[in-house]
């Protein structure tokens, strides 16, 4: 079984921010292929599906992004998955806009809710698709990460959502390694 988590926050004042890109994400799937309605259950919402003959799990915690971690063990014991299939999707301030990077394991490298999940799994070998939010140091940066993508931003996230549609797909079929080297090369 896999669980595959979007990083956001819940509430309609963050729809289309920043930060939500990882819940995006996962909208944007689910609603592709026409998968199902979201359940909520243990503070938060999910949706369990069979593809490609593989049980998936996909989840989007509402504990808020920097308590996202509690929810996401919540899930993983309950279900008894193991930590080396999960794929946390979340917003990246040092990947511009429009780029996306794999990781199998590695620092938190300061988002909070990849923090909080590292704490509660006390691991950080675990999966990320880190999809990219740029930054400005202009705007403090959670001013910044909760800001609303201007329109040109958004359509260009938009588009990477079509793209990563097929990363999410391999990712159910493929081993992780070959994964990143078959998509992160990708990157403009």
């Amino acid at each position: 079984m896999k669980l595959i988590v979007g990083l956001g926050n819940p509430g309609k004042q963050y729809e289309s921010t920043r930060h939500n890109v990882g819940f995006n994400m996962i909208d944007y799937y689910v609603s592709k292929k026409k998968l199902g309605n979201f359940i909520e259950k243990n503070n938060g919402l999910f949706l369990k599906t069979k593809i490609f003959n593989e049980d998936v799990i996909f989840l989007k915690p509402l504990s808020y992004m920097n308590l996202s971690g509690e929810v996401v063990k919540k899930y993983l014991d309950f279900y008894k998955i193991e930590t080396k299939d999960i794929l946390v999707i979340s917003d990246d301030l040092d990947l511009t806009i429009g780029n996306f990077k794999l990781k199998s394991h590695g620092s938190s490298g300061g988002h909070n809710g990849l923090k909080n999940i590292e704490l509660n799994l006390g691991t950080q070998e675990y999966k990320r698709l880190k999809i990219g939010i740029s930054n400005s140091k202009d705007i403090d940066t959670k001013d910044y990460v909760l800001g609303k993508l201007k329109c040109e931003e958004k359509e260009i996230i938009e588009s990477l959502y079509v793209f990563l549609e097929k990363v999410i797909d391999d990712f159910l079929m493929m081993d992780f390694s070959i994964l990143m080297n078959k998509y992160n090369q990708k990157n403009r």
